[in-house]
């Protein structure tokens, strides 16, 4: 995830400056504020590392969202920077763990049975759909997203990529990106932090084949509320959509909601309002002074596919008072494809009451693929 920060000395500043977290400080009643918007990212090309010790506690493991059975597969732990941590074991679902390494990553070969694996490590856990080897001699091709995010990973999936990440060479427009998970059907790449909002083309070479993709780079960006927020007073915070015109769909998630509070529920869903100035609103309550953090994310197509994948191999894992509503969510999902928002909802529902573990990582898998 690249990172960007943006300090706002007072409401008429618009001084610039780079690093940081997702942050915004309100200093009441003063109009005086700090608003920080942050990624970071390794240098583009190169995979770059950082201590166990200081990143292992908040780990996200990355996964490709496919994997092949049997075949090589790379994944990534990032630390609580964004950046690719070194040294930390992570449990596979089949008793076997991989550690990464000086570059943040591990190799190992997909399990050769079940649906998907499971991933653990420092309290976190991911998961991936495990598909069967394709028929030889298939063509190879790729796929992605039609709108990615400037500031986070996304996937391009298909044939004929490789399981070693070193052996697919990305571009964003000519320039090269990190590739920092993989498999024969799916890479997870990192952009480039220069890269232009805006049409983009994609190339991969893997395999002896020079694969091409278009998509749509967006930069979301969040606006200091003017006027400055005031304890008991209501605002509105506004993201900005750079890149596209299109209406896009994001999700917003309050972190602070004892400080700020969304006064609809503290992860909405919000449709931004297309055009030249392309935008999200929502409104908000100040409770208190104090540091305020949210993060704002694109939200892709839903693959209605591979969430019911992960709903079906949730149904034995689930607890028996679940069981019969899980399979339910799963026809619904199987017969009736256009219900997946409800699906979603219902499905978000059931992992914030589930217990942490394999079964809730399933659920916020699908959830993720809606």
């Amino acid at each position: 995830m690249l990172h960007r920060r943006l300090a706002l000395a007072d409401k008429h500043s618009d001084h610039f400056r780079q690093r940081g977290r997702n942050l915004l400080r309100l200093a009441f009643p003063s109009v005086a504020l700090l608003y920080v918007c942050s990624f970071s990212s390794a240098p583009a090309g190169s995979a770059q590392a950082q201590s166990a010790s200081s990143t292992t506690w908040t780990a996200t493991i990355v996964l490709p969202p496919k994997i092949v059975a049997s075949n090589p597969v790379t994944l990534a732990v990032l630390g609580m920077d964004g950046r690719l941590a070194s040294g930390v074991t992570v449990e596979l679902g089949d008793d076997r763990r991989v550690t990464t390494d000086r570059t943040g990553r591990a190799f190992f070969n997909a399990p050769s049975a079940g649906s998907v694996l499971l991933a653990r490590s420092s309290g976190a856990s991911t998961a991936a759909l495990v598909d069967a080897a394709p028929p030889v001699g298939v063509l190879p091709t790729i796929a992605v997203a039609p709108v990615v995010s400037l500031r986070d990973r996304f996937s391009i999936c298909g044939s004929g990529l490789r399981g070693n990440s070193d052996e697919n060479r990305v571009k964003i427009d000519g320039a090269p990106v990190l590739v920092i998970a993989a498999s024969p059907e799916c890479v997870v790449v990192l952009p480039e932090r220069k890269a232009t909002p805006g049409a983009a083309q994609l190339s991969v070479a893997a395999s002896g084949a020079a694969l091409t993709a278009t998509t749509t780079i967006v930069a979301l960006d969040f606006e200091s509320p003017d006027p400055p927020l005031l304890p008991g007073k209501r605002g509105r915070l506004v993201i900005g959509a750079h890149g596209s015109e299109d209406r896009l769909r994001i999700v917003v998630d309050n972190q602070t909601p004892d400080v700020v509070r969304f006064l609809r529920r503290d992860v909405q869903e919000l449709l931004t309002s297309g055009g030249p100035r392309n935008f999200a609103a929502l409104e908000v309550q100040a409770i208190r002074s104090g540091d305020f953090s949210f993060q704002a994310r694109l939200l892709s197509a839903p693959d209605v596919d591979a969430a019911l994948r992960y709903l079906q191999a949730a149904g034995p894992l689930a607890p028996n008072r679940l069981q019969h509503d899980l399979s339910k969510l799963a026809s619904r999902l199987a017969h009736h494809p256009r219900d997946f928002e409800q699906v979603r909802r219902e499905v978000e529902q059931m992992s914030s009451v589930a217990i942490a573990g394999d079964f809730r990582t399933l659920l916020e898998a699908a959830r993720a693929a809606l």
